[in-house]
């Protein structure tokens, strides 16, 4: 559904993306993850025509950019991170003014919006103003919006990051759902890891190239073992002596030790063992995707 060869992209002297190649296929839900400034914006506005291809081949749905972007925006709908809502028109007046610009009238386009609006638990909304709902409800007409003219591929940048946790999950509750009725083909860009490990694949992109790619779990099955984070008054000194009395790789991380280790468990009481008085306090955990970015790019994600 969307294929990417050799994609590079400068603003003025900076790479912002540098030879990426991504094969999404049709149907799944591919995460770009990664932290502000790694260039996931840049991809999602190329894609969506919003900025030219300088360098590289881009296909969506079929489509070649530049010389088809026609048909690429016929096939694409789109939720940013900002709203693009008009809060002083109701749910109902958005969405009409939406399907207008897709030649959308009459009775198909009422059809269609009290479908997404079931769909989306808005059944109740279409007569309110926009400024007068959540920022969840916000959220859900924005993916109404998106998805009014019926497109094959839906491009999300950052699009709930701004909404509290549980708004958050409802929102995804509701995308993932979608996907599955509708057979859309999902790239999400994001930093957020809970967001992350709800799609197909992932590519993770750190400063425009992409490091890794593959499932939440095959990615993070890359971390051996268990991960410790110790806290200490003197983490740089702790850091040395671990590295030279276990024959660890430390990292420091947040002010804390961050070490890799099978068994973390067994670990702890050796350290308190070895660092009478040092260790404030010791936790154990399974590798998240942040681990997997620490590990592979040495930064973090937020």
């Amino acid at each position: 559904m969307i294929e990417i060869a050799h994609l590079h992209h400068r603003f003025g002297n900076r790479v912002v993306l540098e030879d990426l190649c991504l094969a999404v296929p049709d149907g799944q839900c591919y995460g770009i993850l990664g932290p502000n400034g790694s260039g996931k914006s840049t991809l999602i506005h190329l894609l969506a025509t919003i900025l030219p291809v300088q360098s590289g081949t881009v296909k969506v749905a079929g489509y070649e950019l530049p010389r088809q972007a026609d048909g690429v925006r016929r096939s694409i709908g789109v939720v940013f991170q900002t709203n693009t809502l008009d809060k002083k028109l109701t749910v109902m007046e958005n969405l009409e003014l939406q399907g207008h610009l897709y030649g959308l009238r009459g009775e198909a386009l009422r059809r269609r919006i009290e479908e997404l609006c079931e769909r989306l638990g808005l059944t109740d909304r279409p007569n309110e103003l926009v400024q007068t709902l959540s920022g969840g409800l916000r959220r859900r007409v924005e993916l109404a919006k998106a998805l009014l003219h019926q497109p094959r591929v839906l491009l999300l940048d950052e699009a709930c990051s701004n909404l509290d946790p549980a708004a958050r999950r409802s929102w995804l509750d509701y995308l993932f759902e979608l996907k599955e009725q509708l057979q859309l083909t999902v790239i999400l860009a994001t930093h957020l890891l809970d967001e992350a490990e709800r799609c197909d694949q992932l590519v993770l992109l750190h400063r425009g190239r992409i490091v890794l790619q593959g499932t939440p779990a095959s990615l993070k099955r890359r971390v051996s073992g268990d991960v410790v984070m110790v806290e200490s008054a003197a983490p740089a000194a702790l850091a040395e002596t671990l590295q030279a009395r276990f024959g660890l790789a430390p990292q420091l991380v947040d002010g804390m030790v961050r070490v890799e280790v099978p068994e973390g468990h067994r670990l702890v009481p050796q350290l308190v063992e070895a660092f009478p008085g040092h260790i404030q306090a010791v936790h154990v955990r399974k590798p998240t995707l942040e681990d997997v970015f620490l590990r592979e790019t040495g930064v973090q994600l937020c």
